[in-house]
């Protein structure tokens, strides 16, 4: 029998076992696979050390800051409180979560579409069904795109926080919970709003750094100005020293003078600088403490001018047109003469 040429080769009888297969696609798709796994913790690292050292430069300047103002021998706020701290924390931890996981799904897309190709599938029919699909989407997602967006500026930028007073326009109330889409706020009414976070276009927070109490005191337009706002100021440095709100107010009591003027009183204007959230509960135990203090010094806060119109007639008010009642001295004089010329 006659032997053939060559013998069967292992390529032959399977190309999983020839080493030219093993070294062509497969590799490249371990290959691309593991670069991917490494790209991706480089960046996510690169990220959380970034997102660290954001958090401790805003304490490094804020306790900057901090030395300033006692250098001014000006009291200092809540920036570094425990509770400033976690947030400052967590708005970090929020801002790097979120970027760490885009930047995965990012990878982890380019890796697929990467091994399809060297599989052999053809990439165009499902690049352009992705283009399709995606402007779709794009047209219908795109407030929700909006609201992501917007609530990943919000918490990177600390524009408010669980426990803030905010003021967003059509809401206003205490922050119960800020999440990338909604937020929420419990309103003076005990009413939850619930606002995505897209549709915010301004933020007004009472909660930050610190609050100014203002009051406005009307006295009589002839009072002595000065006279009046050294008592009005001296009655806002008892309060400074009350030990029960000493530690909300900072700065000392300002009077900043005349506010308005009207015809029957002038109004003075008397300002206090405290902590967050504590300017309401000050203003009204200074207005509770001036108030003794006014009706002290015998001045009185000037009613406003009233003009009441009364009727000639108060039946003519009435659609009940009742008799005229007799009058009882015309009735005891007896009938009146005529003070006309009288007539033979």
């Amino acid at each position: 029998m006659p032997l053939p040429d060559s013998l069967p080769t292992l390529k032959d009888a399977s190309p999983f076992l020839d080493w030219s297969f093993w070294l062509d696609r497969p590799l490249k798709i371990v290959l691309i696979i593991v670069i991917a796994v490494v790209l991706n913790y480089i960046v996510r690292r690169v990220i959380r050390r970034t997102t660290e050292h954001i958090a401790a430069g805003e304490a490094a300047a804020l306790s900057k800051e901090r030395r300033k103002s006692d250098k001014a021998g000006r009291r200092w706020l809540v920036q570094e409180s425990p509770i400033a701290v976690a947030r400052r924390t967590q708005r970090a931890q929020t801002v790097g979560s979120v970027l760490r996981s885009v930047t995965t799904i990012v990878i982890t897309a380019v890796v697929l579409l990467t091994v399809l190709s060297q599989i052999g599938i053809n990439m165009g029919p499902i690049l352009a069904s992705a283009g399709i699909v995606g402007v779709a989407l794009g047209f219908g997602a795109q407030a929700l795109v909006k609201d992501y967006l917007s609530g990943i500026f919000l918490v990177a930028e600390d524009q408010f926080g669980i426990g803030d007073y905010v003021d967003l326009g059509e809401a206003a109330g205490t922050v119960e919970a800020v999440g990338l889409r909604i937020t929420q706020v419990r309103d003076v009414d005990g009413t939850l709003w619930h606002v995505r976070n897209g549709e915010i276009l301004r933020v007004g927070n009472f909660s930050q750094g610190w609050a100014r109490a203002v009051l406005d005191v009307p006295v009589p337009y002839d009072s002595d100005v000065d006279e009046v706002s050294n008592m009005i100021l001296a009655s806002a440095r008892k309060l400074q020293k009350d030990p029960q709100w000493s530690h909300e107010i900072l700065d000392d009591p300002e009077i900043w003078g005349v506010q308005d003027l009207s015809g029957e009183s002038m109004t003075i204007r008397l300002v206090f600088r405290t902590t967050p959230l504590q300017q309401w509960a000050v203003a009204r135990a200074m207005r509770a403490r001036l108030k003794g203090d006014l009706d002290a010094a015998g001045v009185r806060i000037p009613l406003v001018q009233q003009t009441v119109i009364r009727a000639a007639n108060p039946a003519g008010f009435t659609t009940d047109h009742a008799d005229p009642q007799p009058d009882p001295e015309a009735e005891a004089a007896g009938p009146t003469e005529p003070s006309g010329p009288q007539r033979s």
